[in-house]
């Protein structure tokens, strides 16, 4: 197998377009701080209809500076899902705050709604509510957001939204985004999400306070704007206001995603073109197949499937042939209670049962726009080997 025939989980779509418009940017005199990062968060604010935009080098460091903005710090408690990469909660400890999570919806992977309302009355008679909750749109698909928002009314907490997966996606025909159902919500541009701007991150939301917030903390804590300065003796002058952070998007990333962004409707429409033909392709095998709820059209970022619980002793063997046959299949998400450190703050086996036993059971099939049908029927026939092979599946 030469490196040609790997067929890895996601992979980045990169056009003539795009590495023109990052000459240009890499032969014009800014290389950051410049026009292309103003154009690339006006772009996603009009895309997803929020009032602000607000670009930073990483979803990671933008779901920091959301939980700051929203005055997360020590002694507060910030809820998640397990089901998602460690960023979801690791932006929570990094403010000094208590983590813990909520179990998934076993159909969407999603945070789930039913178990964040029992969660939230237990929390409200020992006096431990959270501060903010941070639903994680898994795989592209919206979580219950109006629920959740629903909750977020009557306990009193405030909701970022982790939408890494989910540029483009819509919840009940209106934008991933929007915020009218958040605080904030949050993109990521990682080269295998739907877009890329090959590391980068955005935050969105229609609080001009929030805003600011997010944006003079990305920036060192400083500012230039007239109306904040205490002094003003000439153009050089800045002043700093708070702590900070260097969190900010360079000019060739931004020129990269304000490319990719002319393309995302066309990157979502031909990863609905191959869920439909994985489906085809995977009717009749003896697995879960991703579910999609009808008041979401989700941006499709990973392709999820399930073993059967009385098989998921089968995960690690089917796996492996996948790989050396060089499908890069991938565990979307090992749960992040499980992990080591969270371990140490208390948590153990067994505290989320529905996410684990999604991890269990769970790999991610390859799916990216570049993906062709020849390639998904190559998974096809190598998964079905693979499940034959570990008797998953009957010959």
């Amino acid at each position: 197998m030469t490196h040609s025939d790997f067929i890895p989980y996601g992979k980045q779509s990169i056009s003539d377009d795009d590495i023109a418009e990052v000459v240009r940017v890499l032969k014009s005199d800014f290389l950051t701080q410049g026009p292309s990062v103003t154009g690339f968060e006006q772009a996603i604010a009009e895309r997803v209809g929020a009032q602000f935009a607000i670009a930073g080098n990483s979803a990671t460091s933008i779901l920091h500076l959301a939980c700051l903005a929203l005055g997360v710090g020590a002694g507060d408690r910030v809820w998640t899902s397990p089901n998602t990469f460690i960023a979801s909660a690791n932006c929570a400890r990094y403010c000094g705050a208590e983590v813990d999570f909520v179990d998934i919806d076993p159909r969407t992977y999603n945070l789930s709604a039913e178990k964040l309302e029992e969660k939230l009355i237990s929390a409200k008679r020992l006096n431990t509510l959270p501060k903010v909750v941070i639903p994680v749109h898994f795989a592209g698909q919206s979580c219950d957001m109006e629920a959740i928002h629903h909750l977020s009314q009557a306990y009193g907490f405030a909701i970022i939204e982790d939408a890494s997966h989910a540029i483009g996606g819509q919840y009940k025909g209106h934008p991933i985004g929007d915020c009218r159902y958040s605080d904030i919500c949050v993109f990521s541009f990682h080269p295998v999400k739907i877009i890329t701007s090959a590391e980068g991150g955005m935050a969105v939301t229609n609080s001009t306070k929030l805003a600011k917030h997010i944006r003079t903390h990305a920036q060192q804590g400083t500012t230039k704007a007239s109306d904040e300065l205490t002094q003003s003796p000439g153009d050089w002058y800045y002043e700093q206001h708070t702590l900070g952070f260097n969190y900010r998007m360079t000019e060739m990333q931004a020129a990269l995603g304000l490319s990719q962004l002319s393309r995302l409707d066309q990157f979502i429409e031909k990863r609905h073109q191959q869920f439909k033909y994985y489906e085809k392709l995977l009717k009749d095998f003896p697995i879960t197949l991703p579910f999609q709820a009808e008041d979401t059209h989700s941006s499709l970022h990973l392709y999820p499937i399930l073993l059967p619980e009385h098989n998921k002793a089968a995960r690690k063997g089917v796996f492996e042939v996948l790989r050396h046959a060089g499908i890069g299949t991938q565990v979307h998400y090992i749960p992040v209670h499980t992990q080591p450190y969270y371990q140490t703050l208390g948590f153990q086996l067994g505290d989320f049962p529905v996410a684990e036993d999604y991890y269990s059971r769970t790999l991610s099939l390859p799916l990216f726009a570049d993906l062709t049908t020849a390639q998904q029927e190559r998974v096809a026939l190598i998964l079905k080997h693979a499940l034959i092979a570990n008797r998953v599946m009957s010959a």
